[in-house]
Protein backbone atom coordinates (compact mmCIF):
# COMPACT_ATOMS: atom_id res chain seq x y z
CA UNK A 1 0.00 0.00 0.00
CA UNK A 2 1.68 3.21 -0.92
CA UNK A 3 2.62 5.70 1.59
CA UNK A 4 0.12 8.83 1.70
CA UNK A 5 0.08 11.75 3.88
CA UNK A 6 -2.11 11.46 6.93
CA UNK A 7 -4.77 14.05 7.24
CA UNK A 8 -7.46 15.17 9.93
CA UNK A 9 -10.52 16.38 8.89
CA UNK A 10 -11.21 20.17 9.45
CA UNK A 11 -14.36 20.35 11.85
CA UNK A 12 -16.74 23.67 10.84
CA UNK A 13 -17.65 25.55 13.37
CA UNK A 14 -20.86 27.11 13.62
CA UNK A 15 -19.93 30.43 12.43
CA UNK A 16 -18.18 28.50 9.28
CA UNK A 17 -20.51 26.85 8.19
CA UNK A 18 -23.10 30.09 8.61
CA UNK A 19 -20.77 31.84 6.34
CA UNK A 20 -20.75 29.25 3.22
CA UNK A 21 -24.19 28.45 3.66
CA UNK A 22 -24.46 32.48 2.61
CA UNK A 23 -22.52 32.15 -0.63
CA UNK A 24 -24.45 28.80 -1.37
CA UNK A 25 -28.07 29.44 -2.76
CA UNK A 26 -30.70 27.58 -0.51
CA UNK A 27 -32.13 26.96 -3.72
CA UNK A 28 -29.64 24.49 -4.42
CA UNK A 29 -30.90 20.99 -4.43
CA UNK A 30 -28.28 19.36 -2.64
CA UNK A 31 -27.24 21.18 0.95
CA UNK A 32 -23.80 22.04 2.07
CA UNK A 33 -22.35 20.57 3.94
CA UNK A 34 -23.38 17.25 2.92
CA UNK A 35 -21.49 14.38 4.10
CA UNK A 36 -21.77 10.89 3.05
CA UNK A 37 -20.51 8.37 5.84
CA UNK A 38 -19.90 4.19 5.00
CA UNK A 39 -17.78 1.42 6.95
CA UNK A 40 -14.69 2.50 4.84
CA UNK A 41 -15.26 5.65 3.09
CA UNK A 42 -16.37 9.17 4.34
CA UNK A 43 -17.26 11.43 1.72
CA UNK A 44 -17.04 14.61 2.42
CA UNK A 45 -17.24 18.06 0.71
CA UNK A 46 -14.11 19.27 -1.07
CA UNK A 47 -12.72 22.84 0.53
CA UNK A 48 -9.86 24.33 -1.04
CA UNK A 49 -7.31 23.30 2.22
CA UNK A 50 -7.89 19.39 0.57
CA UNK A 51 -6.11 20.74 -2.70
CA UNK A 52 -2.43 20.54 -1.86
CA UNK A 53 -2.60 16.74 -0.64
CA UNK A 54 -5.14 15.85 -3.77
CA UNK A 55 -2.57 17.34 -6.26
CA UNK A 56 0.23 15.09 -4.60
CA UNK A 57 -2.15 11.94 -4.99
CA UNK A 58 -3.86 13.07 -8.36
CA UNK A 59 0.58 12.40 -9.72
CA UNK A 60 0.19 9.79 -11.04
CA UNK A 61 -0.77 9.32 -14.39
CA UNK A 62 -2.23 6.51 -14.73
CA UNK A 63 -5.34 7.85 -13.13
CA UNK A 64 -5.67 10.28 -15.95
CA UNK A 65 -5.22 7.88 -19.03
CA UNK A 66 -8.87 8.07 -20.26
CA UNK A 67 -9.75 11.76 -19.01
CA UNK A 68 -10.02 14.73 -21.05
CA UNK A 69 -8.02 17.07 -19.10
CA UNK A 70 -4.42 15.65 -17.08
CA UNK A 71 -5.04 16.09 -13.44
CA UNK A 72 -1.52 15.10 -12.75
CA UNK A 73 -0.52 18.41 -14.39
CA UNK A 74 -0.79 21.40 -11.44
CA UNK A 75 -2.09 23.91 -13.47
CA UNK A 76 -4.84 21.64 -15.10
CA UNK A 77 -5.76 20.39 -11.64
CA UNK A 78 -5.73 23.40 -10.10
CA UNK A 79 -8.11 24.96 -12.50
CA UNK A 80 -10.52 21.53 -12.47
CA UNK A 81 -10.92 21.29 -8.90
CA UNK A 82 -10.89 25.37 -8.73
CA UNK A 83 -14.34 24.99 -11.38
CA UNK A 84 -15.63 22.40 -8.99
CA UNK A 85 -15.84 24.56 -5.88
CA UNK A 86 -17.38 27.61 -8.38
CA UNK A 87 -19.53 24.85 -9.72
CA UNK A 88 -21.68 24.05 -6.29
CA UNK A 89 -22.41 27.30 -5.47
CA UNK A 90 -24.37 27.49 -8.73
CA UNK A 91 -25.58 24.32 -7.72
CA UNK A 92 -24.62 22.50 -11.03
CA UNK A 93 -21.72 20.27 -9.24
CA UNK A 94 -21.17 18.96 -5.28
CA UNK A 95 -17.32 17.52 -5.52
CA UNK A 96 -16.69 15.53 -2.73
CA UNK A 97 -13.36 14.16 -1.28
CA UNK A 98 -12.62 9.81 -0.84
CA UNK A 99 -11.41 9.84 2.93
CA UNK A 100 -10.18 6.27 4.09
CA UNK A 101 -11.48 5.73 7.29
CA UNK A 102 -9.15 2.59 8.84
CA UNK A 103 -6.27 4.21 7.51
CA UNK A 104 -7.08 7.91 8.74
CA UNK A 105 -5.89 9.19 4.67
CA UNK A 106 -7.44 10.71 1.55
CA UNK A 107 -6.87 8.58 -1.42
CA UNK A 108 -9.45 10.41 -3.68
CA UNK A 109 -12.45 12.26 -5.27
CA UNK A 110 -15.81 12.10 -6.91
CA UNK A 111 -19.02 14.35 -7.37
CA UNK A 112 -22.53 14.75 -8.25
CA UNK A 113 -22.82 16.66 -11.87
CA UNK A 114 -24.88 18.00 -14.18
CA UNK A 115 -27.63 18.47 -11.23
CA UNK A 116 -31.11 19.34 -12.43
CA UNK A 117 -33.48 19.75 -9.54
CA UNK A 118 -36.33 20.12 -12.24
CA UNK A 119 -36.28 17.26 -13.89
CA UNK A 120 -35.34 15.08 -10.71
CA UNK A 121 -31.91 13.53 -12.07
CA UNK A 122 -27.86 14.44 -11.93
CA UNK A 123 -24.79 12.72 -12.72
CA UNK A 124 -21.93 10.49 -10.47
CA UNK A 125 -18.48 10.99 -12.49
CA UNK A 126 -15.29 12.66 -12.04
CA UNK A 127 -14.34 9.36 -9.79
CA UNK A 128 -11.09 9.27 -9.31
CA UNK A 129 -8.55 7.01 -7.14
CA UNK A 130 -5.25 6.80 -6.15
CA UNK A 131 -4.31 3.31 -7.88
CA UNK A 132 -3.40 1.89 -4.49
CA UNK A 133 -6.98 1.19 -4.33
CA UNK A 134 -8.36 0.00 -7.53
CA UNK A 135 -9.91 -3.31 -7.33
CA UNK A 136 -10.98 -2.72 -3.65
CA UNK A 137 -14.33 -2.07 -2.08
CA UNK A 138 -13.44 1.60 -2.22
CA UNK A 139 -15.24 2.29 -5.23
CA UNK A 140 -18.22 -0.15 -4.24
CA UNK A 141 -18.65 1.81 -1.40
CA UNK A 142 -18.02 4.98 -2.92
CA UNK A 143 -21.15 4.38 -5.54
CA UNK A 144 -23.34 2.79 -2.89
CA UNK A 145 -23.54 5.98 -0.92
CA UNK A 146 -23.76 8.18 -3.68
CA UNK A 147 -26.92 6.37 -5.20
CA UNK A 148 -28.36 5.83 -2.02
CA UNK A 149 -28.07 9.58 -1.57
CA UNK A 150 -29.70 9.96 -5.14
CA UNK A 151 -32.72 7.75 -4.86
CA UNK A 152 -33.44 7.96 -0.97
CA UNK A 153 -33.11 11.17 0.01
CA UNK A 154 -33.40 13.02 -3.20
CA UNK A 155 -35.66 11.18 -4.69
CA UNK A 156 -34.45 11.41 -8.24
CA UNK A 157 -35.32 9.37 -11.11
CA UNK A 158 -32.55 9.05 -13.02
CA UNK A 159 -28.98 8.89 -12.25
CA UNK A 160 -26.79 9.07 -14.94
CA UNK A 161 -22.80 7.65 -15.37
CA UNK A 162 -20.36 8.43 -18.40
CA UNK A 163 -17.11 7.19 -19.70
CA UNK A 164 -14.54 6.95 -22.12
CA UNK A 165 -15.91 4.49 -24.76
CA UNK A 166 -12.06 2.97 -24.73
CA UNK A 167 -11.58 2.31 -21.03
CA UNK A 168 -12.41 -0.64 -20.20
CA UNK A 169 -11.71 -1.12 -16.32
CA UNK A 170 -14.22 1.32 -15.83
CA UNK A 171 -17.15 0.44 -18.19
CA UNK A 172 -16.98 -2.63 -16.62
CA UNK A 173 -17.04 -1.10 -13.07
CA UNK A 174 -20.15 1.00 -14.00
CA UNK A 175 -22.03 -2.25 -15.50
CA UNK A 176 -20.97 -4.18 -11.89
CA UNK A 177 -22.86 -1.59 -10.12
CA UNK A 178 -26.13 -1.87 -12.14
CA UNK A 179 -25.70 0.55 -14.80
CA UNK A 180 -27.33 0.31 -18.18
CA UNK A 181 -26.29 0.79 -21.07
CA UNK A 182 -27.86 3.49 -23.43
CA UNK A 183 -25.09 4.16 -25.83
CA UNK A 184 -21.92 5.73 -27.45
CA UNK A 185 -22.28 9.84 -27.76
CA UNK A 186 -19.89 10.44 -30.73
CA UNK A 187 -17.50 13.53 -30.41
CA UNK A 188 -18.67 14.06 -26.78
CA UNK A 189 -15.99 15.55 -25.31
CA UNK A 190 -12.81 17.83 -27.29
CA UNK A 191 -9.78 16.62 -24.41
CA UNK A 192 -6.98 19.07 -23.46
CA UNK A 193 -4.78 17.53 -26.75
CA UNK A 194 -7.62 18.67 -28.84
CA UNK A 195 -8.45 15.20 -29.78
CA UNK A 196 -12.24 13.86 -29.47
CA UNK A 197 -13.44 11.51 -26.89
CA UNK A 198 -17.05 9.00 -27.68
CA UNK A 199 -18.55 8.45 -24.37
CA UNK A 200 -19.83 5.50 -23.06
CA UNK A 201 -23.41 6.52 -21.30
CA UNK A 202 -25.24 4.33 -18.82
CA UNK A 203 -28.23 5.20 -16.33
CA UNK A 204 -30.12 3.54 -13.20
CA UNK A 205 -33.82 4.82 -12.61
CA UNK A 206 -35.79 5.02 -9.89
CA UNK A 207 -37.56 2.21 -10.54
CA UNK A 208 -34.92 0.12 -10.44
CA UNK A 209 -32.76 0.83 -7.40
CA UNK A 210 -34.72 -1.60 -5.43
CA UNK A 211 -33.19 -4.48 -6.85
CA UNK A 212 -29.75 -2.50 -7.94
CA UNK A 213 -29.24 -1.11 -4.39
CA UNK A 214 -29.42 -4.99 -2.88
CA UNK A 215 -27.49 -6.71 -5.76
CA UNK A 216 -24.52 -3.29 -4.93
CA UNK A 217 -24.70 -3.96 -1.16
CA UNK A 218 -23.80 -7.80 -1.13
CA UNK A 219 -21.60 -6.98 -4.37
CA UNK A 220 -19.92 -4.39 -2.07
CA UNK A 221 -19.42 -6.76 1.31
CA UNK A 222 -18.06 -10.01 -0.53
CA UNK A 223 -15.03 -7.57 -1.83
CA UNK A 224 -14.56 -6.40 1.38
CA UNK A 225 -14.39 -10.04 2.49
CA UNK A 226 -12.10 -10.69 -0.25
CA UNK A 227 -9.87 -7.83 0.33
CA UNK A 228 -10.01 -9.06 4.14
CA UNK A 229 -8.50 -12.57 3.29
CA UNK A 230 -6.29 -11.16 1.29
CA UNK A 231 -4.75 -8.75 3.43
CA UNK A 232 -4.49 -11.59 6.26
CA UNK A 233 -2.86 -13.79 3.53
CA UNK A 234 0.25 -10.97 2.75
CA UNK A 235 0.52 -10.54 6.65
CA UNK A 236 1.47 -14.17 7.30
Amino acid sequence: MPKLGLISLKILNREDQAARLQNITMTNWIPFPTQLTGETVNLVPLEKEHFAQLETLAKDKRIWEFYAYDGSNPAIFQNIFTTALLEREKGTQFPFVIFHQPENRMIGSTRFLDIQSNHKKLEIGSTWLHPGYWATAVNLECKLLLLTYCFETLHAVRVQLKTDENNTRSRKAIEKIGGQFEGILRNDMIRDNNTRRNSAYYSIIEEEWKDKKSALEKLCQAKKNDNELTSKHVQR
